[in-house]
């Protein structure tokens, strides 16, 4: 569900875009039948968005930063370069099996991290051309230092939920995630090495384009 939007627009928004993929209709189910808060998976707007941002940049790398079921990261396959890659971390040990199983029949390879994202980032010793920022939120800001020298130049960020829900209007929250949200979008907009735009996208999108 987007959270800024009617659930009569919702509908419409789903019955007038690109059908979701069956291996993702199933993933979608099989989520919210057996894991743990459901609403974490990117679903069929945001997913097509993402497949579609993929189709259209053609990158070969791609690191994404919170795995969780393997939604977003088979919308990103379906626009990688046939000889590129994927390298995408979770500490949710659980979940590498559901991973694994809808990985196995991708047309890129899929490299798997359990653990520490703020510690398996530095041990990657590869150039991107699209990362995803989508896992604990209070670390937003120190992921996005670790990962933007790994950023070709006229390579994209991605971030996700960087308007919280609204709760990023809240200057004065003692919410340790709302206040990264805010120290990490006045980051982006200040930082001379990228160009950003913000969309309300599910609960926000900050597409980031590194100069």
């Amino acid at each position: 569900m987007n959270e800024f939007i009617s659930e009569q627009l919702y509908e419409y928004l789903i019955k007038h875009s690109s059908e979701e993929p069956q291996h993702l209709k199933k993933l979608n189910k099989e989520t919210h039948l057996k894991i743990l808060n459901p609403r974490m998976l990117s679903g069929h707007i945001q997913g097509r968005f993402l497949s579609l941002i993929t189709k259209i940049h053609k990158p070969e790398k791609v690191l994404e930063i919170g795995t969780y079921t393997g939604y977003s990261t088979l919308c990103f396959s379906e626009g990688v370069k046939d000889s590129g890659e994927i390298h995408t971390i979770d500490k949710n040990e659980e979940l590498l099996k559901i991973q694994s199983d809808y990985f196995k029949n991708t047309k890129v390879p899929i490299k798997q991290y359990c653990g520490e994202a703020l510690e398996i980032i530095p041990s990657i010793n590869e150039m991107f051309d699209l990362i995803f920022l989508d896992a604990d939120k209070e670390n937003y800001v120190n992921y996005y230092r670790l990962v933007i020298d790994k950023l070709r130049k006229g390579g994209l960020i991605i971030a996700d939920n960087v308007l919280w829900s609204g709760k990023v209007l809240k200057s004065n929250s003692n919410d340790e995630a709302t206040r990264s949200l805010i120290e990490f979008n006045k980051l982006i907009k200040e930082d001379d090495r990228v160009h950003n735009i913000i969309i309300p996208v599910r609960d926000g999108l900050n597409l980031i384009y590194k100069n």
